[in-house]
């Protein structure tokens, strides 16, 4: 029987009091959040997993979750990092900065919190439009096997990164400096290497290359590994016999919203791959002379594109002061960390330690407010995870995982309690938020 694909009307699928756009960390975060207050949530993630960086990206570990005294990624943050590491026997139970993710053990793990909170989720969907009017975001036009489809909320909620949503409504956003002489952060394509040697992974040289003796520093010196072109060298032991590497960046890919260069650049990510595997079983045979590519990411690592134009904007006073807000909901003590080449802005050359690589003391962090999330001019729309409204300095330490988790949880909550009593998301009663986010667990001051 032959089969003949018709033209057909767009179908709309109404109803929804929540939509999540990205199930990354802050997507699956929102997307709980609102769905356990009882609103009616979708989650649309363009991939075939949840996670994001954490599971298709396969970033190798979690940035630090604890202040050097406590964790403060806390409420759902800590449930799911708890989990994950509980299924890892191999590590350090109490260990809380720099933790290895196995992203296979990830992907169930959020599968199943969505699945506990009733959270509907639609994967291999892309978004492709947004309809808006009058300051409020009305469709979501999006692909996938079916075609186009349509689908509409009372909020909404960009967890895509990039801020597509906020962008297709024509909401202001922020991309690097808005001047083409400051380039963006470097993007790298993680990957993980098996049929390693553990007791010499382990107990042998640090491959960081923070230490002189790494063997990155002889790979990227040799005209045999073209495709290694800089030292950057993030590893962690995942599993037995696995190491990740979250390591090298692709300089061709200048911004991770043009498609052209996105698609060279993990052909690029792949060869660098290569590359280092070569490079380490001719330097280090006895930790990888019989190690293999185990698998490059089908997500590429991109550090920075838009930032949307909030409320308030996070700047770098704010993180020397390290500021209290009075409606933060969240606390951050990850460092200003800045990927690939870049130069001070007019003024700014006599910038230095703490002022453009600031790094927290015990017990230290900064607060995030609610503010961050709202975006300019929409009443009915929110922006969780690396998006969030920042100067571009405090982009290299807000976009991290972590604060994902914890700014996704604040965001879906918020547009549950918006979707309830219709207010705008620039009204909410942030004490209330607060007081609802303290009782589900959450830590800011």
């Amino acid at each position: 029987m032959q089969y003949q694909w018709k033209p057909r009307a767009v179908e709309l699928h109404d109803g929804y009091d929540v939509i999540v756009v990205g199930g990354g960390p802050a997507g699956v975060t929102a997307a709980v959040s609102a769905a356990r207050e009882g609103a009616k949530t979708l989650l649309i993630e363009a991939t075939g997993a949840l996670g994001g960086m954490s599971t298709m990206g396969l970033v190798p570990a979690w940035c630090p979750f604890s202040d050097k005294e406590k964790i403060i990624y806390r409420g759902l943050a800590e449930r799911i990092f708890k989990e994950g590491k509980r299924q890892m026997p191999h590590l350090d139970p109490g260990s809380l900065n720099w933790v290895p993710i196995d992203p296979e053990i990830m992907k169930v793990i959020y599968d199943d919190l969505c699945a506990e909170f009733g959270v509907e989720v639609l994967f291999g969907t892309v978004l492709s439009d947004a309809e808006a009017e009058d300051g409020q975001v009305r469709t979501l036009l999006v692909t996938n096997k079916a075609g186009l489809g349509a689908y509409r909320a009372k909020l909404y909620v960009d967890c895509t990164g990039d801020a597509d949503l906020c962008a297709m409504a024509g909401a202001p956003f922020h991309l690097g400096d808005d001047d083409p002489d400051y380039p963006l952060q470097a993007s790298t394509l993680c990957f993980s290497l098996g049929g390693v040697n553990d007791e010499q992974y382990v107990h042998g040289v640090r491959l960081h290359n923070s230490n002189p003796a790494s063997p990155i520093h002889q790979i990227m010196a040799s005209p045999k590994y073209p495709y290694v072109t800089d030292a950057h060298f993030c590893n962690a032991h995942i599993e037995p016999g696995a190491v990740g590497f979250n390591a090298g960046h692709i300089a061709e890919l200048k911004c991770g919203l043009d498609p052209a260069e996105l698609s060279a650049a993990y052909a690029i990510g792949r060869k660098k791959a290569q590359d280092v595997l070569r490079g380490l079983k001719d330097t280090y045979p006895e930790a990888f002379g019989h190690a293999f590519v185990m698998q490059t990411a089908p997500l590429m690592g991109i550090r920075e594109t838009r930032r949307i134009v909030g409320d308030y904007t996070l700047t770098r006073e704010d993180y020397i002061a390290r500021r209290t807000f009075p409606d933060e909901i969240a606390r951050n003590s990850y460092y200003l960390d800045i990927h690939g080449k870049t130069k001070p802005k007019p003024g700014e050359a006599e910038l230095a330690g703490e002022a453009r690589n600031a790094r927290y003391g015990a017990g230290e962090s900064h607060g995030i407010p609610y503010r961050c999330l709202t975006p300019q001019g929409f009443s009915n729309l929110l922006v969780a995870g690396r998006s969030i409204s920042c100067e571009r300095i405090m982009l290299g330490s807000v976009r991290v995982m972590p604060n994902c988790l914890t700014t996704g949880e604040a965001a879906g909550l918020a547009a549950a309690l918006c979707a309830q009593d219709g207010r705008s998301v620039h009204a909410v009663d942030t004490d209330d938020l607060r007081r609802r986010l303290r009782e589900y667990g959450a830590y800011f001051l």
